[in-house]
């Protein structure tokens, strides 16, 4: 079994390879003068079963790129099977088409990952459950319930607690947890104008007098939680906290969000934090590595990974 690390999250790479305790396979990874991108795998890989860890974060483009030319650099180092192993997985929410003459980008990077020399495919918590049906080789898309549901239990567990979709298509997953956790359900019902905006209309459910946890897989401008929190504190909540997956945190985001109502929210280690996110009064990571270490040892064994669900 063979760990090698692209640039986009070496800290949860190394956090990877110290909960399997086995170290990181050497990689040379460089850019030429005019911002090509250059991998070679430093050690044997032949009859391996390959795990190249890389988030598909900003600069999105760059290190998307960079997970391709791996594939094709230890596929032609004959190592036996390659799995892309990527926390978030950039291009996911253009899962299907906005316009007359719109991409559909997430099948897209689906069929480079494939053409590249992927095996099968390792992620969490896509943006869109279907797109792993845009992949022609097998996917395994964690939840992140093993790690949000104890520190949930470690820090906001109570009879008062309010488990809230920040809008309708989060609402399976805040539904899961709320399952879990005995709590109560809430909805934010709001209206989006245009990208990157949006209005908070009303709240389904009652809050009044709870400590309400937002859930939601993806955080990128803030927008949408900071006018969410502000819109279930004038519904009567005690507390507004957030849950939330890949921290993309773009732009004035965190701004936003250390102004916010937000007591706290919670990001895990999908995306490397900025040294913005850690001084962030309100922000706090965390890791996701035994959840990923512990399915790619799955999977290197050929065992179930669906025990991880439960």
């Amino acid at each position: 079994m063979k760990l090698i690390a692209g640039s986009s999250n070496n800290p949860l790479a190394e956090a990877i390879s110290a909960y399997l305790d086995i170290p990181l396979t050497q990689a040379n990874i460089k850019r030429f003068s005019d911002d090509e991108i250059f991998v070679e795998i430093m050690e044997n890989v032949r009859g391996e079963d390959a795990f190249f860890i890389q988030s598909t974060s900003h600069p999105a483009n760059d290190h998307l790129m960079e997970l391709l030319i791996a594939m094709d650099a230890l596929r032609r180092g004959s190592a036996r099977r390659i799995t892309a192993v990527i926390p978030y997985f950039g291009y996911a929410r253009q899962d299907r088409k906005t316009g007359s003459r719109a991409p559909i980008t997430a099948k897209l990077v689906a069929n480079l990952i494939t053409a590249a020399g992927a095996d099968r495919v390792l992620t969490m918590e896509l943006h869109a459950g279907q797109i792993q049906g845009f992949f022609d080789i097998p996917v395994d898309n964690l939840i992140v319930a093993p790690v949000f549901i104890p520190h949930l239990q470690d820090n906001l567990n109570g009879d008062d607690l309010c488990i809230v979709s920040p809008d309708v298509g989060g609402v399976v997953r805040a539904r899961a947890l709320a399952k879990r956790m005995g709590a109560d359900l809430a909805i934010i019902d709001k209206r989006r104008e245009k990208a990157g905006v949006s209005e908070v209309m009303h709240v389904i459910g009652e809050v009044k007098g709870k400590k309400c946890i937002m859930v939601d897989d993806i955080v990128d401008s803030g927008g949408t939680l900071c006018n969410a929190a502000g819109a279930l504190k004038e519904n009567g909540a005690k507390e507004v906290h957030a849950y939330v997956v890949h921290g993309v945190l773009s732009g004035k985001a965190i701004e936003r969000i250390t102004a916010s109502p937000l007591e706290k929210m919670v990001i895990t280690d999908s995306i490397a934090a900025t040294e913005a996110i850690k001084k962030a009064h309100n922000i706090e990571q965390v890791s996701i590595a035994p959840l990923i270490g512990e399915a790619a040892r799955r999977i290197h064994e050929e065992r179930s990974i669906s025990a991880l669900f439960k």
